[in-house]
C-alpha cells in the first residue's frame, strides 16, 4: 500500500485542492521572499521521480556507507520520515542495513556536528542530514565539501543564500524539503473553508492564537506567516490574540493553549499550529476547557499524524496539512543516488503537501497506517 502512496496521494491532491495554480503562486513568490525556498524550474520533479524505478548504475549496495543524522529521534514527524527512509534504502533500493548509520542528533547541535565528523572519519559515502540548526549549514558544507562527501539536506532548509552558493561553487550538497509556505496556506484555507470563514461569534473578525515551532525554523516562520495571509488575502480580518513559541513539543502545545484559553476564553475561535503534535497537545486543552471543535473553536496543525488525521475523522480537528514523509523520504534517497553515480543534482528539489480535511481523511489515514 505505501509502496503506491504516491499515486493515490496525487489524486487526491487533485480532488482537495487547486495543486498546480497554487504551484505557480508559490513560484511567482519566491522571486520576492529575501529568505523563500529557491524554485528551480530545473530541478528535479519528485513526485515523478518517486514513482519511477530507480536506475543504480553501478553503485555498489553491498559496501556503500550512508550516514544520517536526525534532529531529534523524539519528533513523531521525523521518525515517521526516517523509517521510511531506511525502509526505502534497504527494501527497494537494496543498500546493506549494516551500512545505513543512523544518529540520534539529540536537539544538541555540537552533538550532531561531531556525529558528522565521525561520518567522515568513517568514511561513509554520501550524508542524509536533518540539521539542528539549519542556520549551521554553512559550516557543516564545508566540512563535508573538504572530505568529497556529498550531502543531502532534509526537513530544515538552509537559507537561500546557501544554496545559491551550493550551486555557484558546485558543492555536492542539495536540500529536499516542502514549501512550508503552502502548507500554511492550506491551513488558512481549511479555516475560509469551514461556514463561517473561522469569524465564529459573528463579530466580523477571526481571532486566533498561534503555536508556533521554532521561530528561528524557516518552516515555523512561513506556517505562521502563511496561514494568516491565506485569511487575509481573502479579505478577513484578523486579529491575533496570542503567538508563541512551542518548540514542536506536544506538552508545551497543551499548555499553552490551557493558558491562552484561560486568558481569553470565548474570544478565541480559531487555534493555529504549526505541527501536529503540538495540535495533538492543543486538543487536549480545549476539551478539558468544555470547546467543542468545529462548533466553538477551530483547529488546523501540520503533518497528519495518524492521530491527528483520525481526530479529523471523529470531529475533534478542523484539518492537518500532509506533510508527506513517503515521498520526501525516497526523493532523498534518490538524490543521494545520484551523487553516488555522479551525476548533478538541483540545489533544491521541493514536494508537495496535501491538505486534509473531513472530505479525504479517511482515504489519507489508509494510506498513512
Amino acid at each position: 500500500m505505501k509502496r503506491k502512496f504516491l499515486a493515490g496521494l496525487l489524486c487526491v491532491a487533485m480532488g482537495v485542492t487547486t495543486m498546480a495554480g497554487t504551484a505557480s503562486v508559490f513560484a511567482a513568490e519566491a522571486d520576492t521572499e529575501t529568505e523563500a525556498p529557491a524554485d528551480d524550474a530545473d530541478a528535479e520533479a519528485p513526485a515523478d521521480d518517486a514513482a519511477e524505478t530507480v536506475d543504480l548504475g553501478d553503485i555498489d549496495v553491498e559496501n556503500t556507507r550512508i550516514g544520517i543524522s536526525i534532529y531529534q529521534f523524539a519528533d513523531n514527524f521525523m521518525t515517521l520520515y526516517r523509517t521510511e527512509l531506511v525502509r526505502y534504502l534497504t527494501e527497494d533500493l537494496g543498500f546493506k542495513e549494516s551500512n545505513i548509520i543512523v544518529q540520534d542528533g539529540k536537539n544538541d547541535q555540537a552533538e550532531q556536528t561531531n556525529q558528522i565528523n565521525n561520518f567522515i572519519t568513517d568514511q561513509v559515502d554520501v550524508m542524509i542530514l536533518n540539521l539542528v540548526q539549519s542556520s549551521s549549514a554553512p559550516q557543516i558544507t564545508d566540512i563535508c565539501n573538504e572530505a568529497e562527501i556529498p550531502v543531502v539536506y532534509i526537513n530544515r532548509q538552509p537559507d537561500e543564500t546557501e544554496s545559491d552558493r551550493w550551486e555557484a561553487d558546485g558543492i555536492k550538497a542539495t536540500y529536499v524539503g516542502a514549501d512550508a509556505r503552502q502548507s500554511g496556506t492550506f491551513q488558512g484555507e481549511e479555516i475560509l473553508e469551514t461556514e463561517n470563514k473561522g469569524d465564529i461569534n459573528g463579530d466580523g473578525k477571526v481571532s486566533y492564537i498561534m503555536v508556533q515551532g521554532d521561530p528561528e525554523n524557516i518552516d515555523a516562520q512561513y506556517r505562521t506567516e502563511y496561514s494568516v495571509k491565506a485569511l487575509t488575502d481573502a479579505g478577513i480580518e484578523v486579529e491575533e490574540l496570542l503567538l508563541q513559541r512551542g518548540d514542536w513539543d506536544q506538552a508545551k502545545g497543551q499548555q499553552i493553549v490551557q493558558d491562552a484559553l484561560t486568558q481569553f476564553g470565548d474570544q478565541v475561535e480559531v487555534v493555529f499550529c504549526n505541527n501536529d503534535a503540538m495540535a495533538l497537545g492543543a486538543l487536549q486543552a480545549i476539551q478539558a476547557a468544555g470547546r467543542t471543535i468545529n462548533k466553538d473553536i477551530y483547529l488546523v496543525g501540520v503533518d497528519a499524524l495518524t492521530d491527528a488525521v483520525q481526530n479529523i475523522l471523529d470531529g475533534n480537528m478542523t484539518g492537518t496539512v500532509f506533510n508527506d514523509h513517503f515521498s520526501q523520504a525516497q526523493t532523498a534517497a534518490q538524490m543521494a543516488v545520484k551523487y553516488l553515480k555522479g551525476e548533478e543534482v538541483a540545489p533544491v528539489n521541493m514536494v508537495d503537501y496535501v491538505k486534509v480535511t473531513a472530505d479525504n481523511a479517511a482515504e489519507i489515514l489508509e494510506k498513512i497506517k
